[in-house]
């Protein structure tokens, strides 16, 4: 019997007993151990967090902020884009400012971000819809705590809605309707409630994924909710767009790329506006560069202009060279500049971030080695350590882990601590193996 599976065992057991404080807690500590917090926005597990650099994506966040605003109809509000465009800064920095933004003046801890859940093919409980409600329900619990005993009660008259494997359209009822419903009264006249979800494409389940949109917007099609947007993000991928052109998802859905009657035309991600983001970063990095290398000579204009427009309007591009030129003290800054300054000079666009791994690739000590241990931590379903990942390949395959992986800390995240587990930057390093 699984963990998951023995802690609803145990709540059937609580459901014959009277309601007690005592019990109602009890149910709540088991939410809180089922709900997953490497899924939140800015849980530990997510470190270090993408975020818009102030003063780029302007346009885009405005529209999104005055979508949030909105407060006369819900709405499922569909960002997407190509892989390494920067989707997730954006839903971390969306997640962020509602954060900071009270409900109502009156109240100090009551926010408008309402829970987010942020996907991952890395995480064996991030890549299901099975544990979803549960975790967005205890953050929406957790914000507005007068809630907190009804969610009990409904998991305690149904412990199976705290198992992955009970139908997303019980949970969504009981674990994510039933709790809006319960604020209605309490929110009216309020701003809009903001929830965030990240990475649809990161979900391994193509029919499972589907369920979730459709019960999203079954959830928000009902009547006496508060005004409730949510936020979600992911690549353009067929089955994703075709569960939003759905007859009954539709009508809720405010896709952005989107074309617009100002001057800009179209506001997405991948716009002629983001040239000017990129090197508005690469200008801020080099700068912070300086500030650890001094006498490290700042690149042209030119070259700032041909990183910048090489990168392919791709954010993951621009930063993966960023950390390639300024993350290994034992390479000179200057000499990998250049490196990036050749390699930019002969890539075709669509091409940047393939080539980039590539490059980075061939610059270590065997480049054979690196590609087999760097295509071993992206097809990892839960990260390990270093010394898991030796003892896995064993003796012969496994020596010098460390010394290979160190040699692509542009491309994987190495922590300090050798008992915590390597991950790959970006999801774009699993296409790329």
């Amino acid at each position: 019997m699984s963990d998951d599976q023995c802690q609803c065992s145990h709540l059937l057991s609580l459901a014959c007993s009277p309601i007690s404080l005592t019990v109602l807690e009890g149910i709540w500590e088991k939410l809180s151990q089922v709900a997953v917090k490497g899924a939140q926005y800015n849980s530990r597990e997510r470190q270090p967090h993408p975020k818009c650099l102030k003063g780029t994506r302007v346009d885009l966040l405005k529209y999104i902020h005055e979508l949030l605003d909105n407060p006369d109809k819900n709405q499922l509000i569909w960002l997407h884009g190509t892989a390494g465009v920067g989707k997730s800064a954006v839903a971390y920095t969306v997640a962020e400012t509602m954060k900071g933004m009270k409900v109502t003046e009156r109240t100090n801890i009551e926010k408008r971000l309402a829970g987010t859940f942020f996907f991952s093919r890395k995480h064996t409980k991030r890549c299901t819809a099975g544990y979803f409600f549960a975790t967005l329900v205890y953050q929406l619990a957790t914000n507005f705590p007068s809630i907190r005993k009804d969610v009990s009660r409904a998991i305690r008259n149904n412990p199976a809605l705290l198992d992955p494997d009970t139908p997303l359209c019980d949970q969504m009822e009981k674990l994510f309707l039933q709790p809006l419903r319960g604020l209605h009264l309490r929110l009216r006249g309020c701003q809009p409630l903001t929830f965030v979800v990240d990475a649809l494409d990161e979900c391994t389940s193509e029919p499972e994924l589907t369920d979730l949109i459709l019960s999203l917007a079954q959830a928000l099609r009902q009547p006496d909710l508060p005004v409730t947007h949510i936020l979600l993000t992911s690549r353009s991928e067929s089955h994703i767009s075709e569960a939003f052109q759905n007859e009954e998802v539709r009508p809720l859905v405010c896709e952005i790329p989107v074309r617009t009657s100002g001057e800009g035309g179209i506001i997405s991600l991948d716009g002629t506006d983001v040239d000017k983001d990129i090197s508005t970063f690469l200008q801020h990095s080099f700068r912070q560069l300086r500030s650890r290398h001094p006498d490290f000579p700042q690149p042209s204009r030119n070259d700032l202009v041909k990183l910048a427009s090489r990168a392919g309007r791709r954010f993951i591009v621009a930063s993966t060279m960023m950390k390639f030129i300024i993350d290994d003290e034992d390479k000179d800054p200057s000499d990998r500049l250049q490196l990036m300054l050749k390699l930019t000079s002969e890539l075709l666009p669509g091409t940047e971030v393939f080539k980039l791994y590539d490059c980075i690739l061939s610059t270590c000590a065997d480049p054979k080695r690196a590609y087999m241990h760097l295509s071993i931590v992206a097809a990892l379903a839960d990260p390990l350590p270093i010394s898991q990942i030796s003892s896995l390949l064993g003796t012969g395959l496994g020596r010098d882990v460390r010394t290979t992986l160190m040699q692509l800390r542009s491309v994987v995240d190495i922590p300090i601590d050798s008992i915590l587990p390597v991950n790959i930057h970006h999801s774009s390093i699993r296409d790329y193996v």
